[in-house]
């Protein structure tokens, strides 16, 4: 296991300590939670400044010792990655997004931007009690949650910085892409029955990113997996 020193971004939260309530355009402050990060699929490269890169087709990760209920992810779209991975219906997404409450490959809540053929939010449950292995589940258990808000997005275009919050509050979760709300909906704990911490997770994008989760406790199994360790 290769450990790598980098420092996973407190800054992104710098002008949220007054823990303002959850509203339109406003997040409920999420607490620093510098921890290693835990690369399952795909490397990521340290960046000066707490950022990562990622080239690969398809990356895969979680912020050790955080809460898993909240996460804040900032990225640079670089373009295309080295190569293409499509999903196992043959689909090809472009996308980077954040997973909640990661127990495992199976059981994942996934908060994604998509960048192609349009920008979109897509929120979803993969749940599959019982199993924690990719040759377990493999694509099964996805539950797309519908939204009772939503706004429309900023296309992403190369070189442009977008950011993406999420946080979920009760059993409702609030999206927000730059600062404005752009998702809102229900997400009970029947939808979920499991915990874990925050994670990234890219598909076929090249993204420089920081992310960053809640202050929590939450751990992943990461043998096999490739630990950058905060600074």
């Amino acid at each position: 296991m290769r450990i790598l020193s980098v420092l996973l971004t407190v800054g992104l939260l710098a002008g949220c300590s007054a823990r303002p309530s959850p509203g339109p355009g406003r997040m409920a402050a999420i607490e620093p939670a510098g921890s290693a990060l835990c690369v399952t699929e795909g490397q990521v490269q340290p960046l000066r400044g707490g950022r990562m890169e990622v080239a690969d087709p398809a990356m895969r990760a979680v912020a050790m010792q955080t809460g898993g209920d909240a996460g804040d992810l900032e990225f640079t779209y670089e373009g295309p990655s080295k190569g293409e991975a499509p999903l196992a219906n043959g689909e090809l997404r472009r996308q980077i997004g954040l997973k909640l409450r990661a127990a495992d490959t199976c059981n994942v809540l996934y908060v994604m931007w998509r960048l192609t053929p349009q920008s979109e939010l897509s929120v979803s449950v993969k749940r599959n009690p019982g199993m924690t292995q990719h040759a377990e589940c493999h694509d099964g258990g996805y539950q797309r949650i519908k939204a009772a808000r939503t706004e429309p997005l900023p296309n992403v275009r190369e070189g442009e910085t977008h950011r993406l919050r999420a946080v979920r509050s009760g059993e409702t979760l609030r999206v927000f892409a730059d600062d404005h709300l752009a998702w809102e909906g229900v997400v009970g704990e029947d939808m979920l029955g499991f915990e874990g911490p925050v994670g990234v997770r890219t598909d076929n994008g090249r993204f420089v990113f920081r992310v960053i989760g809640d202050r929590g406790s939450h751990s992943a199994d990461c043998r096999g997996g490739e630990v950058v360790a905060s600074g």
